[in-house]
């Protein structure tokens, strides 16, 4: 069966199991092009482990995974791994932000390891924390700056490829209420304002109010809506690719 022409992400009937128990049992979804979505559900629905396999991070037992009418279920290592690079982005609920590195320098890291020139990179990664409001921080190392900043720089380095899929795993589950929301507004913002397809895991129906729609987990498997939970998803896996 051949994905819908307006869906950038397809998935059909993926399954996969951790230590014997099903992690994914056999779900489906379409993302379109340009759409912020949003895969709500308490912690262990499966929220991390679809997006991860959506993206590439991992392999699961069964279904199929399409980005763009290609097969990425049928991949090899080394082709997933360029895909990731190449055509998506991610955000943990951590920054992850290199210690050693400045503001921009850790914004402008995905350029430079693509060979990108210093003075392009440079440019690129100052242009994303302006406009996500955090320029300010550009020649600051992350352990000077508060959380809200440092969260901040990691969304603009997964912005500044432009990426054609960025998957947002909880990235506001370690800010206060307030810090959350104004960087869930500017995530937003700037990625509809540049056509970047947003996949975004939450357990906060506020959080999940931005995206234009909703696919709703419950122990693995879609559902018509969940009961409300705290907490973020962990790591799950089925075939890690690393």
């Amino acid at each position: 069966m051949a994905p819908p022409d307006n869906d950038v992400l397809w998935a059909r009937s993926l399954r996969c199991a951790l230590a014997g128990s099903d992690v994914l049992t056999g779900v489906s979804v379409g993302v379109r092009e340009g759409e912020i979505l949003a895969l709500v559900g308490p912690r262990g629905s499966g929220k991390t482990t679809l997006m991860r396999c959506l993206s590439g991070q991992l392999v699961p037992e069964q279904g199929e995974i399409w980005f763009n009418s290609t097969p990425v279920h049928t991949m090899n290592h080394s082709r997933r791994e360029r895909l990731r690079r190449d055509r998506f982005a991610w955000i943990d609920p951590e920054p992850g932000l290199v210690p050693e590195l400045t503001g921009w320098e850790n914004a402008a890291l995905p350029l430079l390891l693509r060979g990108v020139s210093h003075r392009a990179a440079r440019t690129a990664a100052t242009e994303w924390l302006e406009r996500l409001d955090v320029g300010a921080a550009a020649r600051k190392r992350p352990s000077t700056l508060p959380h809200p900043q440092r969260q901040r720089i990691a969304i603009a380095r997964a912005l500044v490829t432009t990426p054609s899929v960025l998957f947002a795993d909880e990235p506001t589950a370690t800010l206060h209420r307030a810090d959350g929301a104004q960087v869930l507004r500017t995530l937003a913002a700037a990625a509809r304002s540049h056509g970047i397809t947003v996949l975004l895991a939450t357990h906060d129906p506020e959080v999940a109010a931005v995206a234009d729609r909703t696919v709703a987990l419950l122990d693995g498997r879609r559902v018509g809506s969940v009961p409300p939970a705290t907490g973020a998803e962990g790591v799950t896996a089925c075939s890690l690719s690393v």
